[in-house]
């Protein structure tokens, strides 16, 4: 079986039905030879864009001249209001500044004290599934963003997600993205950054409460670092961390606005990402099996994590089939040449993890799930050269190995726990507005392993 892939356009369509399609989704908005095309070009009245899924293009992109390719503001216009100053959507000298403050608290010997607040995330999680374990069809989706939720309120600013304010943050969250499509005026009509974006009014308001609330939960830790009273949790981490050129640290306002990405990423990526690789494992009881078998030889340690490598395997494909992110799009500073190809300075670049990961020059089976392709040479040739997930170079994303560490734990965790079938009728259909999520829900079966086994 083919997992769940969005159809395509056809070839030809003209500006005003792309842009209808693109505002709806921007999977199916696109042409199917994007999955064997090296390069794309699609010209508009404002600008040039350019889809690159050639290895050595990307490679030059991300990790040879990342300064030469700075992100475009098309995209991050319509987050600002959320979003700020933050490192997602900054450049240049300001962005250096912010990673080298938030760097450290993402680091190797960092990542193993946030172990036990993902680990208490995931017993949360298995708990709140108990009593909805009866095989009766379920969207899983609002339980898989839940738990994501969890882990970023524990590790962050150690409160679980019940906590009022938390809560609060989380059902905002969830307003805010009801209410913004990744596009809007400006992804399309450049200008400075002045120029009104005609936001909805309720997508403002959304914005402007997560914020306060945001703002709440950072004056208070500013509060407990004064007085000496502070978890060691990564909002402390962060917040007492300076940048080692200039001594700075994050105010308040600054904080906030790394805060809104920390959530905004670190949760909805995740939620997403879960909610896929249930789904997938669902597809192939096989593999849900083993990945149950492994789990429960699993001691529980962060050490012991070692010992998930199908789970990491399985967590992997599910990144590369439904990569959170399915777009990235930067900006040329200076003439470039693409494949042969003149191209000017202000032309978007587009990198498609999406379309790379299913590239038909680059992967074997491409639609397929298959976590062992990881184990031949050419999964390990794409995930060296097309596997982008994360990104890549200087500007990969600050928690890729949080999130791969959170991943293994909670799937380790609910399978252990339960099995996950497929509901007849209700597959899931890909759509991608800030993250790949679903269009009607992720629905899905739950039953308790235990009785399971018993009644087999």
């Amino acid at each position: 079986m083919i997992p769940a892939k969005p159809p395509a356009r056809p070839d030809r369509v003209s500006l005003w039905r792309y842009l209808r399609l693109f505002r709806a989704d921007i999977l199916s908005a696109q042409p199917a030879k994007l999955y064997r095309a090296w390069m794309a070009e699609f010209r508009t009245p404002f600008f040039r864009s350019y889809m690159i899924n050639d290895p050595d293009l990307i490679a030059r992109v991300l990790k040879d001249r990342p300064d030469d390719f700075p992100k475009s503001d098309r995209i991050g216009a319509g987050l600002r209001p959320l979003l700020g100053e933050s490192v997602f959507l900054t450049n240049g000298d300001l962005w250096k500044q912010q990673r080298r403050i938030i760097d450290p608290a993402f680091a190797g010997g960092r990542l193993r004290d946030t172990f036990p607040a993902i680990k208490a995330a995931g017993d949360a999680a298995v708990a709140r599934l108990a009593p909805l374990a009866d095989g009766t069809a379920r969207d899983i989706e609002p339980e898989t963003s839940h738990a994501a939720a969890d882990v970023i309120f524990r590790t962050l600013f150690s409160v679980p997600i019940e906590n009022l304010i938390a809560a609060q943050v989380f059902d905002a969250f969830r307003a805010y993205q009801r209410t913004q499509p990744i596009l809007n005026l400006a992804a399309f009509i450049p200008g400075p950054r002045w120029m009104p974006r005609f936001f909805r009014r309720d997508t403002r308001a959304a914005a402007r409460t997560i914020r306060a609330l945001i703002t709440e939960m950072t004056a208070r830790r500013l509060a407990q670092i004064e007085a000496g009273t502070a978890p060691d949790d990564l909002a402390t981490k962060i917040m007492t961390t300076a940048d080692p050129d200039t001594g700075l640290t994050f105010d308040v306002p600054q904080m906030v606005d790394q805060v809104a990405i920390f959530f905004l990423a670190g949760h909805e990526t995740s939620a997403a990402a879960l909610a896929w690789t249930l789904y997938l494992l669902a597809m192939h009881p096989d593999w849900q099996d083993r990945v149950a078998a492994e789990a429960r030889t699993w001691d529980g340690s962060f050490s012991g994590l070692s010992t998930l490598k199908v789970t990491r395997d399985v967590f992997r494909e599910s990144l590369r089939l439904y990569p959170p992110v399915p777009m990235m799009v930067r900006q040329t500073v200076k003439p470039e040449i693409f494949r042969d190809r003149n191209v000017t300075p202000g032309a978007q670049v587009v990198l498609s993890p999406w379309h790379l990961h299913r590239h038909t020059r680059i992967w074997d089976d491409p639609d397929a799930f298959d976590p062992a392709r990881w184990q031949t040479e050419n999964g390990k040739t794409g995930q060296r050269t097309a596997y982008i997930p994360f990104s890549a170079g200087p500007r990969v994303c600050t928690g890729a190995g949080f999130a791969m560490i959170e991943g293994a734990v909670l799937l380790a965790q609910l399978l252990s726990a339960y099995r996950f079938d497929l509901v007849p009728d209700r597959a899931p259909m890909p759509v991608a507005h800030l993250t790949v999520r679903t269009a009607q829900g992720m629905w899905l079966r739950i039953e308790h392993r235990q009785s399971r086994s018993i009644s087999c």
